[in-house]
């Protein structure tokens, strides 16, 4: 299973947690696995069209998802996934 890591900002989504596994093949299947037992985030990561929203960003053993739109990119048993919300501010 691949470990998924939230950030902070991201709790109230998870209930509270930061640091879980999940499967899946790819970003996608992970996120249906994710949401599985966090219902309600992958309305928060995933838009309509099931492409990540602006402010969500996911990285894979630490470089970024490539294909935003499709979610494809693959996942391994050792993947580790972070999962953050984009801040902005000035």
């Amino acid at each position: 299973m691949a470990t998924v890591r939230f950030t902070d900002h991201l709790r109230s989504q998870t209930g509270g947690v930061i640091e879980t596994h999940a499967t899946g093949s790819d970003v996608r299947s992970l996120i249906a696995d994710l949401e599985k037992r966090m219902p309600g985030l992958r309305h928060y990561l995933v838009d309509d069209q099931g492409a990540l929203r602006t402010h969500v960003n996911v990285f894979l053993d630490g470089e970024p998802v490539r294909d935003r739109r499709k979610l494809d990119d693959p996942v391994g048993e050792q993947t580790v996934v972070h999962v953050l919300q984009a801040l902005s501010g000035g």
